[in-house]
């Protein structure tokens, strides 16, 4: 492990509230593709070189389902960037199982503007309270500098017409459903998480 105390490979720590963390897996190459296709998820101005024990995405067999992108921008809560945010998303695959060869979990930095950018599978149906059945959804974690604690929330897709009767959509006021749902931008899903202020996301306690 003689390359962990290189400045050429690493970098400066960054400083967090909730770090400072480590980047030999935090975040990695590859960690924001959960299709395994491509290199996405590090942020090369924090992580400097493409060391291959990094890459523990790429070059996985593409998984069943609709591949989908989805970008969006964090913003603070006078609509400023927060540019050094990192952003956690779980999922379940196109037929809403867990587990199994697709990861359902992928983690990816927000860049100088502020913007991720995921590359995973639309998800499907699960399971909700009861014998309910929850709408297409994505979970979504957010760290960062000023977080004492992880936010959670959820991403929707626009198109989707579960949304009307999702058992935990249910639960949120309906003016304040539309931040939980992401809409189409040309190819991809957009969806911009705001930390607080007038425009805040939905969080979840959990």
């Amino acid at each position: 492990m003689a390359d962990n105390q290189s400045p050429e490979l690493f970098g400066q720590t960054p400083w967090q509230t909730v770090g400072p963390f480590f980047h030999y897996a935090l975040p990695w190459w590859g960690g924001a593709d959960l299709t395994g296709q491509s290199d996405i998820g590090a942020a090369p101005t924090r992580l400097v070189g493409h060391n291959p024990a990094l890459n523990h995405s790429h070059g996985r067999p593409m998984p069943a389902g609709e591949p989908i992108d989805i970008f969006g921008r964090v913003l603070d809560g006078a609509g400023e960037f927060v540019s050094d945010a990192l952003i956690e998303i779980w999922q379940a695959d196109a037929d809403g199982q867990y587990g199994g060869a697709f990861p359902g979990f992928g983690r990816a930095p927000t860049d100088e503007a502020g913007v991720f950018h995921f590359r995973t599978i639309r998800p499907g149906s699960v399971p909700g309270p009861g014998k309910t059945l929850q709408a297409p959804h994505i979970a979504i974690g957010v760290l960062g500098r000023g977080l004492l604690k992880r936010l959670v929330t959820r991403l929707y897709f626009a198109d989707a017409p579960q949304n009307d009767s999702d058992p935990i959509l249910d639960l949120v006021p309906a003016e304040r459903r539309p931040s939980l749902i992401a809409q189409r931008d040309g190819e991809a899903w957009r969806f911009d998480i705001v930390l607080s202020g007038p425009n805040e996301t939905v969080f979840f306690d959990c």
